[in-house]
């Protein structure tokens, strides 16, 4: 399928939403006006409600996820839990993993809502475990209950935007999800810095689940109004075949559970769930052999990728792994750009701190405007005049991702300005802006509406295993060549621990990050063929 040009997406608007151009475009007759301005867009008055409501959420779970790494060595050291200081972050990931697949098959069988609703109240709850925690082993499973209310919320967000907006809207509402990111990536980490320091580390988990009773009450209504229900092939009623080539469903049929693209949507699928459950279990084995480099680690190793491997295979599109045009290279691009970036990025201020002797702070920041950036691509991307070069776009996206890793060791040059890094940082951000948001707009043009949960769970296991993998194959390397040991790796500056570290350590980190992402320019070549299902 390729992507829809500016004025076809009106047509588009008018199918059931979810569904894309041609398939899905009505009897031929005189195309509607465009909407233009803010009026028909996201903040029109159809949308408003929905659209600030999921910004909101964002809006605190970005925030919690930027300042979390800033209270976790205070919250730590406190639990007598630094030996299982990791564990506190892998225990987020690994039930994330499990919780996006429940969360696909849960949004095409009843809806995004109840997913959506339930993943915010575990979230919570996982905030006040975490922040009321006695033992780092309650604190841990906080983080886990955590993982378990994030993993639901991505998905059934996607499920949302698929249903409630229409593909001429759906770029901007990506934009504007990733422009939520931009506040708590400059002010997370500072402000959870001075909460840790006057108020004490358990206020940063504690604060913030009275903050989302707002945009939940905000949000249940416009869902239940625009987003609910199971979805239903457009041909549904018209007896016609629909987009993904399949025949009508008739109500018994529905009524019966025997609509849904697998012709199984009265009850979830087990096999999906076991899948799911061992892609979980292989990262969380391969996590913690991860932490020790000794032979013996190889057992957990071994034993995770007998898990891993059966369980993303069977979750993943067919062909994503050789990059079938499509859907599959669409999944893998999410994946290659997500994992090298932030495999590379988790190292940069410690490599600003223990090689140019930055302060943690000044390291952190030097990383800040790239939150700017990466909303400024999402934005770009968001554009209706973009629309035919998307294809283009992402791979120039990765050219910028490539240059940007790339760069970033060159300040183990001494002679080097440390703002290189920051240079190289804000463009290598501007291209993932607009590569992970276009990801997003052309997994759901190439998915059915009853198709949009599991694509959209399969979309965001690639993006959080390529973080898990690359991480772990990252700190490997980094550890083998002297680079000390790494206590943990993620999104924020201080989610990173070493002891004194060797140079060459840090380039065997970039410059394999680097090729993966020059990989990833030829994957986006492959996105724009294709169509719903294809490589399958």
């Amino acid at each position: 399928m390729t992507a829809l040009e500016p004025g076809d997406a009106d047509v588009a608007s008018a199918a059931p939403s979810g569904i894309s151009g041609p398939s899905a475009a009505p009897a031929p007759v005189a195309a509607p006006a465009p909407v233009r301005g803010w009026r028909g867009g996201v903040l029109g008055p159809e949308h408003r409600a929905l659209s600030i409501s999921i910004v909101a959420v964002v809006l605190l779970i970005a925030f919690e996820a930027t300042a979390v790494g800033t209270a976790m060595p205070v919250a730590a050291r406190e639990l007598d839990g630094v030996s299982l200081y990791a564990f506190a972050f892998s225990a987020y990931f690994t039930t994330s993993l499990f919780a996006m697949v429940l969360s696909g098959q849960w949004s095409d069988r009843d809806g995004p809502l109840a997913p959506l609703v339930t993943g915010v109240g575990a979230f919570a709850t996982g905030l006040l475990l975490s922040g009321a925690a006695g033992s780092m082993w309650v604190f841990i499973l906080g983080r886990a209950v955590q993982g378990l209310g994030g993993g639901l919320v991505i998905v059934a967000l996607y499920v949302v935007i698929s249903r409630a907006y229409s593909e001429r809207l759906r770029p901007a509402m990506m934009a504007a999800i990733a422009a939520s990111w931009v506040v708590p990536s400059v002010v997370g980490p500072l402000a959870a810095g001075t909460v840790t320091e006057h108020l004490g580390w358990r206020w940063v988990f504690l604060g913030i689940p009275v903050l989302v009773v707002p945009p939940l009450v905000l949000a249940v209504p416009a869902v239940r109004r625009m987003a609910s229900g199971t979805a239903v092939p457009p041909a549904a009623s018209s007896g016609k075949a629909g987009a993904s080539g399949k025949a009508g469903v008739s109500a018994t049929e529905r009524a019966s559970g025997k609509a849904g693209a697998s012709g199984s949507a009265a009850g979830f699928d087990r096999r999906r769930i076991r899948l799911a459950l061992g892609i979980s279990l292989g990262a969380a084995l391969l996590q913690y052999a991860g932490q020790d480099l000794r032979l013996l680690s190889l057992l957990p190793a071994a034993a995770g990728l007998a898990f891993l491997v059966p369980a993303v295979l069977g979750l993943l599109p067919g062909g994503t792994w050789r990059a079938a045009r499509g859907l599959p290279s669409v999944v893998l691009l999410r994946g290659v750009a997500s994992g090298a970036f932030i495999a590379a990025e988790s190292f940069v201020p410690l490599m600003l701190v223990t090689q140019r002797g930055l302060s943690p702070t000044m390291a952190g920041l030097s990383l800040a405007v790239g939150g700017a950036t990466w909303a400024l691509g999402s934005y770009v991307q968001s554009r209706p005049r973009m629309e035919p070069y998307r294809g283009r776009l992402m791979a120039g996206g990765m050219v910028l991702v490539a240059l940007a890793i790339a760069a970033a060791p060159s300040v183990l040059i001494d002679a080097v300005p440390v703002w290189v890094v920051a240079v190289a940082w804000a463009f290598g951000c501007l291209g993932m802006g607009a590569v992970i948001a276009s990801t997003s707009v052309l997994l759901l043009q190439l998915s059915a509406p009853e198709e949009a949960g599991s694509n959209s769970a399969a979309l965001q296991i690639s993006d959080g295993l390529s973080n898990v993998l690359l991480l772990a194959a990252g700190g490997a390397a980094f550890a083998a060549l002297g680079g000390g040991a790494v206590g943990a790796v993620g999104h924020a500056a201080s989610d990173v621990t070493a002891t004194a570290s060797h140079p060459a350590a840090f380039a065997a980190v970039f410059l394999p990050m680097a090729v993966v992402a020059l990989a990833g320019v030829w994957v986006a070549t492959r996105v724009g063929a294709g169509g719903r299902g294809a490589g399958r």
